[in-house]
């Protein structure tokens, strides 16, 4: 029999992501802050399909857009029950990108994706630098559009932030990363 992780569980290991590889290894230069003014909203999906994560996702972009950026910048809709295989997942996007579309937030929202198995194209299963995309959850990071313009004022070579997390990975390789998990 698998046991389903609750709620709490999935909210607390996926802080803990954020903390330590998101924020900890520094992938992302704008999360700190977001994390630390508690304007992240973790939204845990009971859906076991992809129909009903879409009726989810589309409730999350309305309450997302609604919400005033200063108490919600940012929402992640942790989806632990449905899309575990990456190809579906994967597939899935085309969907969300639809969905940002059909409500009229498409240059509002955006979505960014992130998976236990992500693969980059091109890359090996294994590869070390599929790990800045890999969280302990399959999820949809919804993104205030103005929210990455903002920060990409404050960071104007974005595409050097990629480079980076490769090179940051590399580094770290396959044992880092593992220790990483270890320093609870």
């Amino acid at each position: 029999m698998i046991v389903q992780p609750g709620t709490e569980e999935v909210v607390a290991a996926t802080r803990t992501w954020l903390e330590k590889a998101v924020i900890g290894l520094n992938l992302c230069p704008f999360a700190k802050a977001v994390h630390l003014h508690d304007r992240i909203r973790y939204f845990v999906s009971g859906a076991r399909s992809p129909a009903r994560l879409l009726d989810e996702l589309m409730a999350e972009l309305r309450t997302l857009h609604a919400a005033d950026p200063v108490q919600c910048e940012t929402t992640l809709l942790i989806h632990p029950h449905v899309l575990s295989d990456f190809s579906d997942y994967n597939e899935f996007l085309g969907q969300a990108d639809d969905a940002i579309a059909e409500l009229g937030l498409e240059g509002v929202i955006q979505v960014a994706s992130f998976h236990p198995r992500y693969q980059f194209e091109g890359a090996g299963p294994d590869d070390i630098e599929n790990y800045t995309n890999r969280s302990p959850y399959p999820m949809l990071h919804l993104l205030r559009e103005s929210s990455v313009e903002r920060a990409v004022t404050t960071h104007p070579d974005t595409t050097a932030i990629y480079r980076k997390n490769m090179d940051t990975l590399r580094a770290l390789g396959h044992d880092g990363w593992r220790r990483l998990w270890l320093a609870e």
